[in-house]
């Protein structure tokens, strides 16, 4: 690592963080969002989300980037990483079952891979990575081979918005990675967040029945839970992690939230935990060390003083 950049231990941290937080997000938004609409669930957990990161970047006398070029990454981080994606997101599972829905984001990885081979010089395509990512979307397609079903016609519109959400949030994660260094985690994460806010809250207005919204305590929770731990701390660290992550490295966490979603959901419904989810957990886990083992390597083993 090069001057001036964090210690292997927050790197992990923040890693661990990304993952098991969004792991259980499943839960929170199948247990308490069910009386709200699905887009303008997704737009109020980032209007409050966007409301969190103004006060921490008034609270830290942050300063917005009067660069042109600030606003545009924004605008195409908003487009691709929050209003498209979720809306598509949200059509595709209407229509398909949630198993192969998980099967099908999991791509997420190939995308960022084949988007960061184009625009990333430093981070290549390899043997190892590919192997390595082949490995890991297996392990997926095992852990949920008993959840899917064959769609009917009507789902490969679904299925193929879930696809195209994956290739959106891959293309904004290279273009982040590519062009977002220069700024605070904080303030990029609050520009594109409130503008993708404001997206979905247009699309639920056009397609929703926004008077049917009922706020129980259950959905309170699971938004306030969504809102600050779910988005402005994973967002915020996960914009961080690209900085000093290679992208591949990090979509890869796209092989583990459903590994430790179906945990924590076995755990809370006090469910045994499949034989076919601990052997795909495994497979998703080696290939991701053989995806990245360089990397790794790098970040668990003590660097060698200069002699």
């Amino acid at each position: 690592m090069g001057v001036g950049s964090p210690g292997r231990s927050a790197i992990s941290i923040g890693l661990t963080v990304v993952c098991l937080i969004w792991g259980s997000t499943w839960l929170a938004i199948k247990m308490g969002l069910t009386s709200v609409p699905p887009l303008f669930a997704a737009s109020l957990r980032f209007f409050i989300s966007s409301a969190i990161l103004l006060l921490l970047i008034v609270l830290q006398e942050e300063k917005f980037p009067r660069r042109k070029e600030f606003w545009l990454l924004s605008l195409v981080i908003s487009f691709n990483n929050f209003s498209v994606p979720y809306s598509l997101i949200y059509l595709g599972q209407a229509n398909v079952p949630t198993g192969l829905s998980s099967i099908l984001f999991a791509t997420y990885p190939f995308w960022v891979a084949s988007f960061s081979h184009m625009r990333l010089s430093d981070e290549r395509m390899t043997f190892a990575k590919g192997v390595g990512m082949v490995l890991g979307f297996a392990g997926i397609v095992v852990i949920f081979s008993n959840e899917v079903n064959l769609p009917g016609a009507h789902s490969f519109v679904g299925m193929g918005a879930i696809l195209l959400a994956a290739a959106l949030q891959a293309y904004a994660l290279v273009i982040l990675k590519k062009h977002g260094k220069p700024y605070s985690p904080v303030t990029l994460n609050f520009s594109a967040m409130s503008m993708g806010a404001v997206t979905l809250l247009v699309a639920s207005i056009g397609a929703e029945d926004i008077a049917s919204a009922k706020f129980e305590t259950a959905a309170i929770s699971s938004l306030l839970y969504l809102a600050t731990f779910g988005t402005v701390v994973t967002f915020v660290t996960y914009f961080w992690l690209v900085k000093h992550v290679q992208a591949v490295l990090l979509s890869l966490t796209a092989f583990v939230t459903p590994i430790i979603a179906i945990i924590i959901g076995s755990y809370a419904l006090q469910e045994r935990l499949a034989t076919e989810v601990l052997l795909g957990a495994s497979m998703v886990l080696t290939g991701i060390l053989f995806a990245n083992a360089p990397g790794i390597k790098r970040l668990l083993l003590p660097a060698r003083s200069a002699s």
